[in-house]
């Protein structure tokens, strides 16, 4: 009997399995693929994601796989803001490792915190007590089949996650697809985390392992089709319209890998948690990724999670009040990044948000305090340069309504 069976052992798995190992529960992780496996990703980790990779006592580690970003730059039309996000908890820069390195290292610290883990494992079933409620999985290996019980049983599966589907999470919130992206990996084609937006178009750039930049393109989701009929084309055409150095650079390093894309960008809320049973990251929670911010809110899931059901998985009636109150938490912590990323995706360039930028671009305050809230900081890691006053406080919330203006 475990503690709990964590079933994904990607950023939201691994990390749930870690923090309630070391809270010393015993923990099985599993996960369908075998470690080390890459996986579509924008592979960035803001400064809040980086802040719990420090309380975790990994944040080394992960800055040893890519360089620190601490500078960012966002073009749109003939307006440039460049300039840094204030840090979070001290941490100053964001990361962008590659998933197969990234992936694995968390999951190895899970491993070290005491938790099993099972790579080329499946869950085939969920096991239910004669109430209905979840008492555990059943699996499918290489060597055949087994049955594992849990007080608790985690769904970290992703957006297409078996455990949600087999548990019957309700979808509280949708909304269609916004966009489509394609991405690939080019030598040296950046040396910081560079945006550029046109009307129809976004293109982010983002330095990772090895000397590596990622470059993704997004286009509206009605073009899917278009796109993916000839999709290195749009690609290379959707980066020298909106970003043509980035595209000299782009073909000066060489492409270093295939292109990779998706049009299966879903926006949703699910059900967190029912009758033994809890989804964490993109099983629970789905954005489009316009905004990199999935690796962030998968680790700020894993936390809430964590921190509710530790000491109480054996407990149900506690249990039962301990994930109710994170179904609370979880939509409360995300909601308002829900619909930045949402307004971010209409890929739209009105005129009065190329007014606010040059606003913004001609203050080196109100642009850190931008790209701050842009990133998602709270209001206490934007001032950081003493006590928050009321003037700052005044200060913060005007960056943050640029910022939703900008977006909208």
């Amino acid at each position: 009997m475990y503690d709990a069976i964590v079933v994904g052992a990607r950023c939201a798995g691994s990390a749930t399995a870690l923090l309630l190992a070391r809270a010393g529960h015993r923990v099985l992780l599993v996960d369908r693929a075998a470690f080390p496996r890459d996986t579509l990703s924008t592979l960035y980790i803001q400064q809040r994601g980086g802040a719990h990779l420090r309380r975790w006592g990994l944040l080394d580690r992960v800055a040893a796989l890519c360089p620190a970003l601490d500078h960012v730059s966002y073009t749109v039309g003939d307006v440039r803001l460049e300039g840094r996000s204030r840090p979070v908890d001290s941490v100053a820069a964001a990361y962008a490792p590659r998933r197969h390195t990234l992936d694995t290292l968390l999951a190895q610290a899970a491993v070290e915190a005491g938790a099993e883990f099972r790579q080329s494992c499946t869950v085939e079933d969920l096991l239910r007590d004669a109430d209905g409620r979840v008492t555990g999985v059943r699996l499918r290996t290489r060597g055949g089949r087994t049955e594992e019980r849990a007080h608790l049983v985690i769904g970290a599966d992703g957006m297409r996650s078996t455990v949600a589907e087999l548990a019957g999470a309700a979808t509280l919130v949708e909304d269609a697809p916004k966009t489509c992206v394609y991405y690939t990996f080019w030598a040296g084609a950046a040396d910081h985390f560079e945006l550029y937006e046109a009307e129809g178009r976004w293109i982010g750039a983002v330095p990772t392992n090895d000397g590596q930049t990622l470059v993704q393109a997004y286009f509206p989701q009605r073009e899917f089709d278009r796109v993916r009929a000839d999709a290195m084309t749009a690609y290379l055409d959707n980066v020298r319209a909106a970003a043509p150095g980035l595209h000299e650079r782009m073909l000066a390093g060489g492409r270093t890998e295939r292109l990779m894309g998706t049009g299966d960008q879903r926006n949703f809320f699910r059900e967190a948690a029912g009758p033994g049973w809890a989804l964490v990251g993109d099983a629970g929670h789905q954005r489009d990724s316009i905004t990199a911010r999935g690796i962030t809110h998968a680790f700020i899931q894993a936390q809430l999670l964590a921190d509710r059901t530790a000491g109480v998985l054996d407990d149900r009636p506690r249990l039962t009040a301990a994930l109710q109150a994170y179904a609370r938490e979880r939509y409360d912590a995300l909601i308002d990044d829900y619909h930045d990323t949402l307004a971010m995706a209409r890929l739209s360039v009105p005129e009065h948000r190329m007014l606010m930028l040059r606003e913004v671009a001609d203050d080196p305050a109100r642009t850190e305090d931008f790209f701050s809230a842009m990133g998602g900081a709270p209001q206490s890691a934007t001032a950081d340069r003493g006590a928050q006053s009321a003037a700052q406080a005044i200060r913060w919330m005007k960056a943050q309504r640029e910022a939703r203006r900008v977006r909208t």
